[in-house]
């Protein structure tokens, strides 16, 4: 396994922690939820569990260090989804081109206003986002890329999280036949009753290694 900080080319350089196990079948970007980094203890806990699976991961800082101290006194960043989505996007074409994760399928993982710019980062990039996994999101800021999301969608809410289940239930329903809705029992938006985000950390990891497999290469010998 090796294991790496590096510098996204993005809007000057974001700073990323990349896990590359050996072997590795696929590779997912982490979209932390508002307020929050790459140093998400949940985001961190379910990478390491995507790891164990063959999965490399890649935690970003989508705010650069000005913007997070602008954000931590206005809060007026984090709900910027389109800004979060470029971004994103913009991640997801360096993935496709760096030497040690080029070859992997795409996945993203979501968290809260995350979410949502994965959703819509997987909209614009359809043919590199393969699977998008979200944690307690709020898919329904995603708004009208809903509708073009093509890559397969699990969301995962807790099940006394009761605002944010109504919401997903909306956002399953624009998003249609590619959408999956779980509820993970007695669980808050935050996933941090015991047992609970080890249930997150499985489902995602069940869901991206079912569609982020690298395609076989067939051939008739001669």
């Amino acid at each position: 396994m090796e294991t790496r900080e590096v510098t996204i080319p993005v809007v000057g350089g974001l700073p990323a922690d990349l896990i590359v196990p050996s072997g590795a079948t696929g590779v997912v970007l982490f979209a932390h939820g508002s307020g929050s980094s790459r140093h998400s203890p949940r985001n961190v806990a379910v990478a390491h569990q995507l790891n164990g699976r063959s999965l490399a991961t890649v935690l970003v800082d989508l705010l650069t260090p000005d913007e997070d101290a602008l954000d931590a006194r206005t809060a007026e960043l984090r709900f910027d989804i389109g800004m979060l989505a470029e971004r994103l996007a913009a991640i997801v074409d360096w993935m496709g081109a760096e030497p040690m994760l080029g070859r992997l399928p795409i996945g993203i993982f979501g968290a809260s206003t995350g979410a949502a710019a994965a959703l819509v980062a997987a909209a614009a990039r359809p043919d590199q986002v393969r699977a998008v996994v979200s944690r307690g999101g709020r898919p329904d800021l995603a708004g009208s890329s809903l509708s073009a999301v093509r890559a397969p969608t699990l969301l995962l809410v807790g099940g006394l999280d009761e605002q944010v289940i109504v919401l997903n239930e909306q956002a399953r329903a624009e998003l249609g036949d590619v959408a999956e809705l779980r509820i993970v029992p007695g669980a808050t938006h935050l996933f941090e009753e015991p047992g609970t985000l080890d249930q997150v950390a499985d489902q995602a990891g069940t869901w991206f290694a079912s569609h982020l497999r690298i395609p076989q290469r067939t051939g008739r010998g001669r």
